[in-house]
């Protein structure tokens, strides 16, 4: 079973992140879950949200406290919360920022993997909503979920041209950080 972490802001998208992860890897016959952790719940607070992965019935029913995966859609939130808390050693962390990953001093053993996803989603969307642009970066980095999975959860989630700027923001992210 794989976990995963999901680090935003209220408003940014974290909780749509987590459930699309599950569509996708639902979509690539596999099993999985996410869920919210719910606490100030205004615009702008950190959130965090969490989604499992598995190829046989996921049974827990936690919070995600040692995950494979941290996805980080806000870099302000390293100055406010240890997203790599619990972070597996040979686990990786994807964080939206321009900054170069030696500049953010993280505490883990994990690949860091940095991406400007603001700017890919404000190129592409016109909005600093990074959501599906990290779920690409997630995709292309990571391989636990297909493009085509996550090309289907975002088509099902979002329409029309908003659908259609989604989809590239997410192909963009992916080809930017596939291995």
């Amino acid at each position: 079973m794989k976990e995963i972490r999901f680090h935003g802001r209220g408003g940014q998208g974290a909780v749509t992140a987590a459930e699309m992860i599950a569509v996708a890897a639902f979509g690539d016959k596999r099993f999985s879950q996410a869920f919210p952790a719910f606490g100030v719940e205004r615009r702008g607070a950190p959130v965090m949200a969490f989604a499992r992965i598995a190829d046989k019935p996921i049974r827990i029913r936690s919070q995600v406290y040692e995950p494979d995966y941290v996805l980080v859609q806000d870099v302000t939130l390293l100055d406010v919360v240890e997203v790599s808390s619990g972070l597996k050693p040979d686990g990786m962390i994807i964080i939206n920022t321009d900054r170069p990953r030696e500049s953010l001093k993280l505490k883990t053993e994990a690949r860091v993997i940095t991406i400007d996803a603001t700017t890919i989603a404000m190129e592409i969307l016109g909005r600093p909503i990074v959501n599906t642009t990290m779920l690409g970066a997630f995709c292309g980095a990571s391989g636990e979920v297909s493009l085509n999975g996550i090309n289907n959860a975002i088509a099902d989630r979002f329409s029309g041209e908003l659908g259609k700027k989604n989809l590239l923001a997410v192909k963009t992210a992916f080809e930017r950080v596939a291995k």
